[in-house]
């Protein structure tokens, strides 16, 4: 039966090579670009085929189909014009190059240009010079090439193949229909339960863009729509800040009717902390300062944030709405990192009223931590209440002159220098991350005051320098470490109360200085477990000695 089927098989393999020959029979157009030039290549020979002997069998005919078509076109595709406009030196396919520039060419930088190397048959583009020519002329080919794989696509008989298909992804609408067309698993009415979506609540969280939910409504504020009037159904939106301005047309009849006129409408909304579950906490709102605004244009700050109620108030003949808000302005607080500090922003601190309460912190976060400023004048008294804040990572010293009376006493100097070098309010805790909160006050970093005095036997000493000294240490990972500080010392250097010059003061130099110290350790490279080799030799390795 073997050497029955052989014939065949090398027949159907000659008929192959004679229909792609058959392919080739015909002569590719040739075109010869020059000055004024054009002509036509010669034909090319066909190979002579032995006739097939009388008795053979045919070989099987290929199945015929659609070829499949070339998405680029390789005449019109270069790779090397990269020159808008402008032909690229040596590149023959360049359509911005004229027979001038063919002339002067050295050789064509790109020979060859093919379509898909998955194709049986492909377009090719050959691009060649003439230099037995005068001047020398490009040369260009357009053939059909023959794929030598027998891995290649001949015929197209199924087209989506050819492309990327966007599966159908199951939703309410198709999942009935894909699970009849599904053939790999099964399921029965029976055992699928379906729970309401108001069982299963989903994670939800804010998105960019998205409004702020409150317990009845949305956070709402006025805003002008279609003119500058106001309109008080504008919503806040999330990580959006809005800048707005409008103007409102009163009845003063009205005045205590209109919500968006008092400040319960600004305050008294919670911000739901999820969005959507209302049994969540809910996040109150703060009024951080209330300024009143009188008819004459003065500005005066409530010491308490008490919610006021607008109020019409009748003057003989003229009539006044009072505690109407005219302006609301939300700042978010500024944070000096997140987590780990920043180099140049100021340090967190502040102080703790008593035990077992909040850190509190002045609103200036630049006035939290502060040493002396340094002026031309280099006048104490003339600088006294400007300070220079404490910025992370910046080593600072700065000092000024300070002129005594003779009649001052050692301890009104004490207390005195004692103010100047520390300011007002110098803080207790400062904050080990440029985001910590306030309330967690276990994690804040005392500040450890130190006294050091001259050894000098005499009964006064006064105060000239505060040393302040920053460790900080790299927290977390080796490809991302952030900055946290754990320990704050501050060094009140002392010396001997000074003489009185010739005169009738005294001129005492007080310094102040900042320095951080990196007291981070070298990375080194663990294991979670040192390993261990676990090999043990078969019972009977050393037979037959033992």
């Amino acid at each position: 039966m073997g050497p029955q089927r052989l014939p065949p098989l090398l027949l159907m393999l000659l008929d192959c090579w004679a229909s792609v020959s058959a392919q080739s029979r015909a002569a590719p157009p040739v075109t010869t670009e020059g000055l004024n030039s054009t002509q036509a290549a010669g034909t090319t020979l066909r190979p002579a085929l032995s006739p097939r002997p009388s008795g053979t069998p045919k070989a099987p005919v290929p199945s015929t189909g659609p070829r499949p078509t070339p998405v680029t076109d390789v005449a019109a595709l270069c790779v090397c014009d990269l020159a808008p406009a402008q032909c690229d030196v040596n590149c023959c396919c360049d359509p911005d190059c004229s027979s001038m520039d063919f002339s002067v060419f050295s050789a064509c930088s790109v020979p060859i240009v093919t379509g898909d190397s998955h194709f049986c048959s492909q377009k090719a583009a050959i691009y060649s010079l003439n230099f037995t020519a005068n001047p020398p002329q490009r040369v260009f080919k357009l053939v059909d090439r023959i794929n030598p794989s027998i891995f290649c696509i001949h015929i197209t008989n199924y087209k989506p193949a050819l492309f990327f298909i966007n599966p159908e992804v199951p939703d309410e609408n198709n999942f009935d229909k894909l699970m009849k067309t599904s053939d790999g698993f099964s399921l029965k009415e029976s055992e699928i339960s379906f729970e309401t979506q108001s069982d299963i609540p989903a994670t939800a969280k804010y998105k960019y863009g998205a409004r702020l939910q409150t317990s009845d409504s949305f956070l709402r504020f006025p805003s002008p729509l279609m003119s500058s009037l106001c309109t008080d159904d504008n919503p806040a939106a999330f990580l959006v800040n809005q800048a707005v301005k409008c103007t409102r047309r009163i009845n003063l009849e009205q005045c205590e009717e209109i919500e968006a006129l008092g400040m319960a409408y600004y305050s008294s909304p919670k911000i739901l902390r999820v969005p959507g579950l209302r049994t969540k906490a809910e996040i109150p709102i703060t009024v951080q300062s209330i300024l009143i605004q009188s008819l004459n244009k003065t500005l005066t700050r409530l010491e308490d944030s008490v919610v006021l109620n607008q109020t019409l108030v009748e003057a003989g003949d003229v009539k006044i709405c009072t505690n109407v808000v005219l302006e609301q302005n939300t700042k978010p607080i500024p944070l000096s990192g997140n987590p780990g500090y920043v180099v140049g922003l100021p340090l967190a601190a502040g102080f703790q009223p008593q035990k077992g309460s909040g850190i509190i912190q002045t609103m200036n976060r630049f006035g939290q931590l502060t040493i002396l400023r340094s002026t031309a004048e280099q006048d104490c008294l003339a600088v006294e209440g400007i300070r220079t804040p404490v910025l992370f990572g910046y080593d600072m010293q700065s000092g000024c002159k300070l002129r005594l009376p003779k009649a001052i006493t050692c301890q009104l100097a004490v207390q005195k220098v004692k103010n100047l070098l520390k300011g007002q309010g110098f803080p207790d805790y400062v904050a080990p991350f440029g985001n910590s909160q306030a309330q967690d006050v276990l994690d804040w970093v005392p500040v450890r005051f130190i006294t050091q005095a001259s050894h000098m036997k005499d009964s006064c000493q006064l105060p000239m320098a505060l040393v302040i000294e920053v460790k900080w240490t790299k927290y977390g990972s080796l490809l991302n470490p952030q900055a946290k500080i754990v320990n704050v010392t501050a060094s009140l250097l002392s010396s001997s109360f000074p003489e009185t010059n010739s005169g009738n003061e005294r001129t005492v130099l007080l310094s102040t200085a900042v320095a951080f110290v990196d007291a981070s350790a070298p990375a080194e490279a663990g294991f979670r477990a040192r390993p261990t080799i676990n090999a043990r030799l078969p019972f009977n390795f050393f037979f037959p000695f033992v």
